[in-house]
């Protein structure tokens, strides 16, 4: 892995799209960086997991997250490095309340968002740190 000052070379983008087209920015930004699909590492939110519960994975379904169905397509694969957090379900299967749920505001206190974004930051350092990502495609 790249180190400098004493750590990894890691590049962080914020897609300027809209969350449902990330991947029309994630794609051509993997290509500038010549990295191979599985040292990409995509934070999200993730409803099948209890609110403030964070999980890291290697591919697997895409849940209707429609910003994770536009990341495989640009990316040719679901097979990236994913940082869930837990952002909880509604009571309901209705697609317009589940919609509604993940793009309204929180119910929780402002505290515990806090908390539950520096657990995944937390778990973003670890991954990097702990080397799980591939060194780029064109490394020594």
């Amino acid at each position: 892995m790249d180190a400098t000052a004493g750590g990894p070379r890691v590049a962080l983008l914020l897609p300027q799209t809209h969350m449902n087209d990330a991947g029309r920015s994630v794609g051509p930004a993997r290509g500038a960086f010549k990295l191979p699909l599985a040292r990409v590492l995509v934070v999200h939110d993730e409803i099948d997991l209890p609110f403030g519960e964070v999980r890291t994975r290697t591919g697997g379904g895409l849940a209707g997250h429609n910003g994770l169905k536009s990341l495989k397509r640009e990316l040719g694969s679901g097979d990236f490095v994913r940082v869930r957090a837990g952002v909880g379900r509604p009571d309901s299967t209705d697609p317009e309340i589940v919609s509604a749920w993940v793009l309204g505001r929180f119910r929780e206190s402002p505290e515990q968002v806090r908390e539950l974004v520096q657990r995944a930051c937390s778990e973003v350092e670890r991954v990097v740190i702990a080397e799980e990502l591939p060194a780029r495609e064109d490394a020594p």
